[in-house]
Formats: structure tokens, sequence, C-alpha cells
């Protein structure tokens, strides 16, 4: 019987022990696709750990000791910084060239129509989410040692950014760009008719237009646009340089994989030095948690209110059971934090379950995972403006419209991978003239609001699919009788007996039928 038992227990820590390697087998491939995610978590933590323990040690006064520990951070956003002009001017020529409007015809109108509309409304939405709750500005005191704010008029600031999105040369624009300056001078004047003085002397500003250091973020985005249209519409002639934009476009997507591998160790540094340097941390955790509420309520108003409105006023069908559809596709873009990496699941979900047009899916939505990105643009115009709130920076009339304008770009802009966000933020922040090394505020909260705002990407795609399809049905059959002319007319004899028939047509690439009459007899038929 000892026997017996022993050979029992033995079984029973055998099958224990394959349990548990299968266990452990199944939770290392997991464990492999969120690595990078896991290394940020840890990396943000170990920082924030890191500053609370130095802020016994050192002073924020240290600048010196600071800035040898905040080197890594420095080597990352200057890796960062490097690969905004060559990200943006690829993917915005690459994305324009390849959208043929001609070759699909008005299929390809409305889809670029959705994508800017959808993105405007998004960043209008953030825009007004950030400027009301103002969450950078929580906590604030007034004090007098502010920055001075320089005396230009919301009509000069509209010029400059006019002046500033048609640069006069390329490699200028790559490297400053014109702002106004009022300077204060005195005039004197000699036609003066009075007895006791010859001249007088009166102060009056002179407007100079000069270039200021910082890229022309502005201008180079315009110009892509106008270069990626045009190369678009040079069809084969315009091949060889489509083939170099879209070359220069995955080299530069390496390039930025390689940074956000290394983007662990100096988010590290940058939230460490962040740490140490604060004057009064529960004031910046608050306004970082006001900071993410803010954001959050914007997603939500956009992606549950916003594209459910406007797809139940053009498709006439009830979003949120198409919503419920998209389930998992949604689930997918949460986990893996990829619009890119959500393609398949999305296009299966659209086909599938949503019964959309392959030939819509297959257009609209592997350019909507590069192009359409609302949750980012809304992100993005939020988080500008609140480092500009925490700085003290007034957001006047021309800088929101900079900020509008280029989180709008930058969003197009953006990479279908995780991360890929710090890279487009920073060109927003050049583009506005705000301190990109304060990006380290809310790297802390980032990983998490990366993971919504790529959801929120999703949503506007699937909705983008589903709108389109209903809009372009009568293209997609104009399409078919020009790909098959013999089904345009045929004689088809019946022997109805004086019975009536139901006549239908198949559509042959979306198979469905549809009913168009009945009749009897031998009849031509016009499809």
């Amino acid at each position: 019987m000892g026997c017996i038992k022993k050979n029992n227990t033995v079984a029973l820590e055998h099958l224990k022990s394959s349990e548990n390697l299968k266990k452990s087998k199944k939770c290392s491939p997991m464990i492999k696709s969120n690595i990078l995610v896991i290394l940020l978590i840890l990396s943000m933590v170990g920082g924030i750990g890191a500053g609370i323990g130095l802020r016994e040690v050192w002073s924020p006064n240290e600048h010196r000791k600071l800035s040898y520990f905040n080197f890594p951070g420095e080597i990352l956003l200057n890796m960062l910084k490097v690969l905004i002009l060559p990200l943006i001017v690829s993917s915005l020529i690459s994305s324009l060239a390849s959208l043929d409007t001609r070759a699909s015809g008005k299929i390809g109108l409305r889809a670029i129509v959705y994508y800017l509309s959808t993105t405007i409304i998004a960043v209008l939405l953030g825009i007004l989410f950030v400027m009301t709750i103002k969450p950078g500005l929580y906590g604030n005191v007034e004090t007098d040692d502010k920055p001075p704010e320089k005396e230009i008029s919301g009509v000069d600031a509209l010029l400059d950014l006019i002046r500033n999105c048609f640069p006069d040369n390329l490699v200028a624009a790559c490297l400053s760009k014109k702002t106004t300056e009022l300077k204060l001078v005195d005039k004197t004047d000699e036609n003066n008719t009075s007895l006791l003085d010859d001249n007088t002397t009166t102060k009056e500003y002179n407007i100079e237009v000069k270039n200021s250091p910082g890229i022309n973020m502005l201008g180079i985005v315009v110009l892509s646009i106008f270069f990626g249209v045009t190369i678009g519409r040079l069809e084969e002639k315009g091949k060889p340089l489509l083939d170099f934009f879209t070359s220069l476009y995955d080299a530069s997507m390496m390039l930025v994989t390689l940074v956000i591998w290394y983007s662990p160790i100096g988010i590290f540094f940058l939230i460490a030095t962040q740490v140490i340097k604060m004057k009064d941390p529960e004031i910046i955790i608050q306004r970082l948690g006001l900071y993410c509420v803010t954001v959050l309520v914007g997603l939500i108003c956009h992606g549950f209110i916003i594209l459910p409105l406007l797809y139940f006023i053009i498709v006439r069908k009830n979003p949120f059971i198409y919503m419920y559809n998209m389930l998992k596709a949604l689930i997918t873009a949460l986990a893996t934090s990829s619009s890119s990496a959500t393609l398949p699941v999305t296009i299966e979900c659209l086909e599938v379950r949503n019964k959309v047009d392959p030939r819509i899916t297959k257009f609209v939505v592997p350019i909507g995972a590069t192009v359409n990105m609302d949750g980012t643009a809304l992100y993005e115009a939020v988080a500008s403006i609140f480092i500009g709130q925490v700085n003290g920076m007034s957001m006047d009339v021309g800088k929101v419209v900079t900020v509008s304008i280029t989180a709008t770009a930058a969003a197009i802009g953006a990479a279908g991978i995780p991360q890929a966000g710090l890279v487009t933020m920073m060109i927003v922040l050049t583009a506005v003239g705000l301190p990109t090394k304060d990006i380290a505020l809310i790297l802390a909260v980032d990983w998490f609001l990366d993971r919504c705002r790529t959801t929120i990407n999703v949503i506007g795609d699937a909705y983008g699919a589903g709108i389109l399809a209903k809009l372009s049905q009568k293209d997609l059959d104009a399409i078919d009788r020009t790909d098959n002319p013999e089904l345009n007319e045929c004689e088809i004899p019946l022997f109805a007996n004086g019975e009536n028939y139901n006549i239908t047509t198949m559509n042959p690439k979306s198979g469905s039928d549809k009913i168009i009459g009945k009749t009897s007899g031998s009849f031509r038929l016009t499809i």
C-alpha cells in the first residue's frame, strides 16, 4: 500500500509540473510580445523611485550634477528630434502619393475628406477640453518671475502662420522659421511747428520679420502635402519618386524602432531628473491626473459620441451594434497599442461581421491605419497645450491654430506602431516653440494613454469604412459595369406559361443578390 501511495504522489507531482510547464510556455509568448511595454513601465516606475530617493541627496539647484545625470535622456531627445524631418516628409508624401483618387474615382476623394474632417474635429475637441479644464494651471500661484511675453497682435501671429506655410527656401525651412518682432524705437517729428522745440520725439513700434531658430514644420508639411498629391497625379512618371519616399519611410521606421527600444533607458533618467527638479511634486501629480482625465474625456467623446453620430446620420443604422461587431479588433488595439498590428483583425471584423464590401476595406483600412489617427491628433493637441500651461505660456490664437495644423499633420505622419506618438509629439512642440524637454512630464502616463488613443484610431477606421461603403455604393456598381461590359445588356428567354418570375441580379464581386422586377416571356434586361 505504501508503494502505491508513493507512486500516486509522484504521478501527481509529475502532472502538476507538466501543467506548470504548459502555463509557462503559454505565458512566454505573451511576455515576449509585450516586453517593450514591460520595460517602459519598469523604467517609469524606476525613474520615479530613483528621483524620490535622490531628492534626499541632491537639491533642484545642483544643475551640474543634474545635467550629467540627465545625459542619457538628452541623447534620447536628440535621437527623436533628428528623426522628425525624414519621418514626417516621407510619411506624408508616400501616403498621399499612393492615394490615386482618379483610379478609384470619388471613393478616394471621399476617403481623404473623411480622414481630414474627423482628424480636425478630434484636434478641435481636444483643444476645447484642454482650454476649458486647464489641467496645466491646476494649483498655480501667480508669480512675478514669469518670462516676459512678446508684444505681438493677433493679425501678426496669423500672418506669421501663413508666411511659414510658404517658405522661400527649403533648406532654410529645416533650420529656421519666420517670426514677427515689434521693436520699440524713438521717432523724431521734423515737421513739428512748435515754437519751443524744433523736433518732437515719440515712441513707436517697428515691425521686423526675422528668422528664428527651429524647424519650420508648417512649411515642410504644406510642401510635403502638395508634393505627395502631385506625385500621385503623375502616375507612372512619379513612381520612382514614390518608391524613393516609400523606402525612406521604411528606413525611418526602422530607426524609430531602434530609438524606441533605447527609450526605456532614456525615459528612466528623464523622469528621475524631472522628479528631482520638482518644487512641488504633489501639484505635478495632481496635474498629471487631471491631464489624463482631459485626454480620456476627449477620446470618449470623439469615439463614442461624435463618430457614432456621424455614422448614424449617413448610414442610418445602429452605430453601437456596428461597434460591437468590431470588439475583437478594439481589444487587439488596446492590447498591442498598434493600429498596424490590428490591421488584419480590423479587416476581418469589417468584412465578416459587418458585411462591408471587400473593395472598400482593402482600399480604406490600410491607408487609414497610417493616415487616419484621430486619437493621436487629439492627444497631441491636449499634450502640447498642457505643457504650455505648465510653463506659464499664454496660448494666443496663432499658437492654437499652429497646434491645430501641426497636430493634424503629425497625426497623418504618425506611424502605426507603439510609442510612435512620442516622435510626432516633438513635431507639435517644436512648431509652437514649447520646450521639448518637458515631454518627460507626460511620459509617466503615456503608456496607458497610447493604448486608449490607438483604440480610438481603430474605431475611426472602422466607422470610416462603413460610411464610405454607404456613400460609394453607386460608384462600386459603376465599376462593376465597367469591369464586366457583357453584363450591361443581355437577352434571357423565359417560358413562363403566363406566370410572373422574379428577376435577380448578382454583384459579381460582393456576391449580393438584388430583385429588380417581375415579368414573363422573353425580355431584354439592362443592368
